[in-house]
């Protein structure tokens, strides 16, 4: 299995591939993570990232024409490498036997060709055995990833300064900044907002006790492949107010009460407000997201992986016998 993220990185696809590798060893399979692929052999192939893997990907097609190929679509190569870099991203979808989305309108969204080797896979979160206590003095929001355009990271903050002046919300982000013009913004925020901290990266604990310590997460991204941050939500309880993108629908679904426009920011404050004054609201987001729980569970996780596998072995058994 390759992935950009190196050992180590506390970014999404490295989580993935080490999740996948302790679920797949759980099931018998023998799993190593790479970070550069030098011809080895296997008995099958799982790439994530269509894009970034892409010379990972042809060396290893070239190299093992008789062995099958998983390419994992991640958000970027979903809504945004597949214009700005399709010959190597489409390249690298039609290599691969298998395909594997993490929302279900990801089908919606690559081409028609590719959707009959395509599994839909959630990513799946353990529930916190102990959920933290949540402060009274104060309504907080969290927003969990690194800072970076893709997410949008500092939306929710801006939102917040729109905010009657009775309100008690406090935004908490955690995250790495992806650059320094990322780590100056979120430190300028911080400087001028009082209803804004940045507590920089934290550790897998701090990061579940910030989460079950919140009355609500925000996801305000532009592009999601199907972020694990909405199924650690979901798995502990806690209410979501998401972007309305595919990559969040495809995971909580269109009856979901809790959208609002990407980039609005008095929309998202809106939200936030009725998240904060009206129990009724937020108890329907909870237990909307409490129902959606069963959809991201590791033995459920672990199913589709098998699923994936056994389709990339037959569909690259049948690609053998065609030629």
């Amino acid at each position: 299995m390759i992935t950009p993220a190196a050992p180590g990185s506390r970014a999404g696809n490295r989580a993935t591939a080490e999740r996948w590798q302790a679920l797949l060893q759980r099931a018998g399979h023998q799993v190593q993570v790479v970070n550069e692929y030098q011809d080895e052999p296997c008995d099958l192939f799982v790439a994530l990232h269509a894009w970034r893997s892409h010379e990972a990907v042809t060396r290893f097609r070239a190299r093992w024409p008789g062995t099958p190929l998983i390419v994992v679509l991640t958000g970027t190569d979903i809504y945004r490498h597949q214009s700005e870099y399709p010959e190597q991203t489409l390249a690298s979808m039609a290599a691969a036997d298998a395909l594997i989305g993490l929302h279900d309108r990801v089908a919606d969204d690559i081409p028609a060709a590719f959707r009959n080797k395509l599994i839909t896979l959630y990513q799946s979160a353990v529930a916190p055995s102990v959920a933290s206590e949540r402060p009274m003095d104060r309504f907080q929001v969290c927003v969990i990833g690194h800072l970076r355009e893709e997410k949008d990271s500092l939306r929710t903050a801006r939102a917040a300064r729109l905010l009657p002046p009775d309100s008690r919300v406090l935004v908490i982000a955690a995250g790495k900044a992806h650059n320094g013009q990322w780590q100056q913004l979120a430190e300028q925020e911080a400087a001028e907002n009082p209803r804004f901290r940045w507590l920089g990266q934290l550790d897998e604990q701090g990061t579940r006790e910030l989460l079950t310590g919140s009355h609500v997460m925000v996801i305000s991204s532009v592009m999601e492949g199907g972020a694990n941050v909405v199924s650690e939500a979901c798995r502990a309880g806690i209410p979501v107010l998401a972007s309305d993108i595919p990559g969040n629908r495809g995971l909580l679904g269109d009856d979901y009460p809790g959208y609002f426009p990407v980039g609005d920011e008095q929309a998202l404050a809106d939200l936030l407000h009725r998240a904060e004054t009206d129990p009724g609201f937020l108890d329907a987001l909870a237990a909307h997201v409490s129902r959606l729980a069963a959809r991201f569970t590791p033995e459920r996780e672990q199913r589709s992986l098998e699923q994936a596998l056994a389709l990339a072995c037959q569909r690259c058994s049948e690609r053998l016998n065609e030629a």
